[in-house]
């Protein structure tokens, strides 16, 4: 890691309706070599192992099992805080207010450093997702995005790039779309979280999609980092949770 001031972002504050579970999903638990690992654990991993030491969970106010497992970050050799996103449409809504403003939720502790932001309900590999595309950027990437293959391009963000492996635009859950590549977590700089703050707070855009396309628009540099031979789970369904399963009693 060299000089910048780091930190990293986790986003855990949704509800999880869809798969019903008695605890938060974040915790489902991963079970290798004998040894239980929530599957938040490896994002977790993936920041401290770029050299991470402080680490950011953004939580809903229902997430306690969370903080119990977690703690203070000790035991992970980081640094953790939690910030509760509360929503923004009142007590008698229980829709998260999404994406955009669970990141902005952590403005207070990300203002003024480069914010490397992972998913709590996802596995990526390798391990070095973070540190690898962190070596490829430049100083005058204001964003990077982490890039991953996938054959099911209606569930993510699918990325198009230039020949330079500049992004030049984000197509959100395409139904159809010649795109290969979806971004799996992002590296951005400060000049991106003050942009995101005034889109949530000020403009009120809520679309992170729309924001990221926005900003491309607006003169900010995205670079695009490929993870060729990238794994990339995300624990969404109990068909994922099949997958996921079956993927790693086969290693």
């Amino acid at each position: 890691m060299n000089t910048e001031d780091v930190i990293g972002l986790i986003p855990a504050a949704g509800k999880g309706v869809r798969l019903g579970l008695p605890y938060p999903k974040e915790l489902y638990p991963v079970i290798r070599n004998n040894h239980y690992k929530p599957i938040s654990q490896f994002v977790l991993n993936n920041l401290i192992d770029a050299g991470l030491k402080h680490i950011v969970f953004v939580i809903n106010d229902t997430k306690h099992q969370l903080i119990g497992y977690f703690g203070n970050g000790h035991r992970f050799g980081c640094q953790l805080s939690y910030v509760v996103q509360e929503s923004t449409n009142g007590a008698d809504i229980s829709t998260s207010p999404g994406l955009a403003h669970a990141l902005d939720s952590a403005y207070h502790l990300t203002k003024g450093k480069t914010v490397f932001f992972g998913m709590a309900d996802t596995i990526m590999q390798p391990d070095n997702v973070f540190a690898s595309a962190y070596k490829q950027a430049t100083q005058t990437d204001d964003v990077i995005l982490v890039l991953f293959p996938t054959e099911r391009p209606e569930k993510f963000g699918m990325v198009r790039l230039d020949q330079a492996q500049r992004v030049t635009e984000i197509v959100d859950k395409p139904v159809q779309t010649n795109l290969t590549e979806m971004w799996g977590c992002i590296i951005w700089r400060p000049a991106f979280t003050e942009y995101l703050h005034d889109c949530v707070c000020k403009q009120g855009l809520a679309d992170f999609a729309q924001i990221m396309n926005n900003a491309i628009a607006t003169g900010f540099r995205f670079r695009g980092v490929s993870i060729k031979d990238g794994v990339y789970i995300d624990l969404g369904t109990y068909d994922e949770i099949m997958e996921l399963d079956r993927r790693f009693r086969e290693e």
